[in-house]
C-alpha cells in the first residue's frame, strides 16, 4: 500500500522565486567548457557513459555553447581522440547538424549521415574519421537548452571494415534518457550551492 506524497509549495517562498529564477539563469549562462568540468562528477560520466554503450555508439560528446555565443565547442568525450579536440574545436552555430539540434532543440538520429550535405567535416577531417551515424539530443538544465548530446558511430579513413550497424529509435531513447538524468543532477547540484546546501 502506497501514500501520495502531497507537497505544496511554501507561501513563504512564494516572493523569492523571481530572484531564485534570475539567479538561476545567470548560473545557467555562465557554465562554458571550464565550468562544466568542475561539476561534471563520476556519476554523471558514467550515466552518459553508459547511455552511449546502450545506444552501441562508438563514442558521445557534450557540446556547449561557448562564451561568445558564436560556437558549439565539446565539454567532454568518451573516444580515444579526446585529447585532441575536447575545449579546442568550435563548431560556428551556421553549420552542421550538431549546431541545427541546438537551434531547432529536436532531436535526430541518422543513418549514413556522411551523405547529408549538412553535416559539417570539419572534425572528421581533423580526426581522419568518418561519422557513418549519429544521435543528437538537445542538452537542456535549468530551463534553456545549454548544448547538445551527441553519440555516432565512426569508421576510419581508408578503413575496410563493414559499415557499423546504425542507430534504431530506441538506441535514440537511451540517448535520450541519459541527457534527462544529467540535466536532472546537474540542476540538483546548482540549485543546492545557490541556496547553500552544499558545503
Amino acid at each position: 500500500m502506497s501514500a501520495d506524497l502531497n507537497i505544496v509549495a511554501e507561501p513563504a517562498f512564494e516572493d523569492l522565486k523571481p530572484v531564485l529564477q534570475e539567479r538561476l539563469a545567470r548560473v545557467g549562462a555562465s557554465i562554458h567548457i571550464e565550468q562544466f568540468g568542475a561539476i561534471f562528477d563520476p556519476l554523471m560520466r558514467q550515466i552518459l557513459q553508459q547511455g552511449f554503450a546502450e545506444a552501441g555508439a562508438h563514442e558521445g560528446t557534450v557540446w556547449l555553447l561557448d562564451e561568445g555565443g558564436e560556437h558549439l565547442t565539446p565539454a567532454y568525450n568518451s573516444g580515444p581522440q579526446a585529447d585532441q579536440f575536447v575545449g579546442k574545436f568550435k563548431q560556428p552555430l551556421n553549420a552542421g547538424l550538431i549546431c541545427m539540434v541546438f537551434a531547432s532543440e529536436q532531436p535526430f538520429l541518422e543513418n549514413e549521415v556522411w551523405k547529408n550535405a549538412q553535416q559539417s567535416k570539419l572534425l572528421d577531417s581533423m580526426l581522419e574519421v568518418q561519422t557513418f551515424a549519429m544521435i543528437a539530443v538537445p542538452f537542456n538544465f535549468l530551463r534553456a537548452c545549454r548544448g547538445v548530446i551527441s553519440c555516432v558511430q565512426l569508421k576510419h579513413s581508408r578503413s575496410r571494415e563493414p559499415d557499423p550497424a546504425g542507430f534504431r529509435p530506441e538506441h535514440l531513447a537511451s540517448i535520450q534518457r541519459a541527457a534527462t538524468l544529467l540535466s536532472q543532477l546537474i540542476e540538483s547540484r546548482l540549485l543546492s550551492r545557490t541556496v547553500g546546501w552544499e558545503s
